[in-house]
C-alpha cells in the first residue's frame, strides 16, 4: 500500500470459535484521517473485528493487510494491564516495549488524571479504562481501535477521550470505535459499519 492508500484493508474476514461463527466474510477498509463507528447488538461481531484488526486473534479465513509501518493502539473492553503493577509502572513497562522514553508515563498519568502509585488491581472500573486508553496511546499509534471505550467513563473523561480521537484523526491517523450510543455515532463518526450475527448489514437494521 502506498502512503496515500488506506491504513488497512480486510477482505472476506471470518473468525470461528469452535463451531460458532463470530464473523463471516466481512470486508473492511480504514482510510487515513477518518473515524469509523462499529455498531450492532451484543454478539454482532464488533469486538471480534476489533481483535482481528489488533492482531490479538488470527482470522479463520480471509485476508488482513496493514500499510507498512502502521502502529496500532488497541483498547479492549477488558483492561489489558498488569494488576500487580501501579499505573506508573504499567505505563513505564509499555513505554519500554515500544522503545519510548519512560517519561511519557508521567505525561499520560497527568493527561488522564490517574493515580500513580496504587496497584492497578485496586483501581475503579473507570480508572482502569482510562489506564487502558493511556497504554494504547504509547508510541503515537497511527490507528486507534476502541471497544466501547466510554462505557465506564464519567462525562469529563468522555470528553477527554473524544479529544484524543480528534487528535489522532487530525494528525492523519484513523480511529475505529464500537458503541451502542447513537449520539456518539452522530457526533464523532465519519462513517458507520453495522454488524449483525457476524455479517455487515445496513445501519437501519441495527437502529430500527
Amino acid at each position: 500500500m502506498s502512503a496515500t492508500g488506506p491504513l488497512v484493508r480486510a477482505t472476506g474476514l471470518a473468525r470461528r470459535f469452535g463451531a460458532r461463527p463470530a464473523l463471516e466474510g466481512v470486508d473492511f477498509v480504514l482510510g487515513r484521517g477518518e473515524v469509523v463507528a462499529l455498531v450492532g447488538p451484543n454478539g454482532a461481531g464488533k469486538s471480534t473485528l476489533l481483535a482481528l484488526l489488533a492482531g490479538a486473534v488470527e482470522p479463520s479465513s480471509g485476508s488482513l493487510v496493514w500499510a507498512s509501518g502502521t502502529r496500532v493502539g488497541w483498547v479492549p473492553q477488558r483492561a489489558g494491564v498488569y494488576g500487580r503493577l501501579t499505573p506508573r509502572e504499567n505505563l513505564q513497562l509499555f513505554a519500554r516495549l515500544e522503545r519510548e522514553d519512560t517519561s511519557v508515563a508521567d505525561e499520560l498519568l497527568h493527561a488522564f488524571d490517574l493515580p500513580a502509585d496504587t496497584p492497578a488491581s485496586t483501581l475503579s472500573v473507570g480508572n482502569r479504562q482510562r489506564l487502558n486508553v493511556a497504554v494504547a496511546l504509547i508510541g503515537h499509534p497511527d490507528a486507534l481501535l476502541l471497544d466501547e471505550p466510554t462505557a465506564s467513563l464519567d462525562p469529563g473523561h468522555r470528553r477527554r477521550l473524544w479529544e484524543v480521537v480528534a487528535d489522532v484523526r487530525n494528525r492523519g491517523g484513523a480511529v475505529v470505535f464500537s458503541t451502542q450510543n447513537l449520539e456518539e455515532v452522530e457526533r464523532h463518526a465519519d462513517r458507520v459499519v453495522a454488524l449483525k450475527d457476524g455479517v455487515e448489514v445496513g445501519a437501519d437494521e441495527v437502529w430500527e
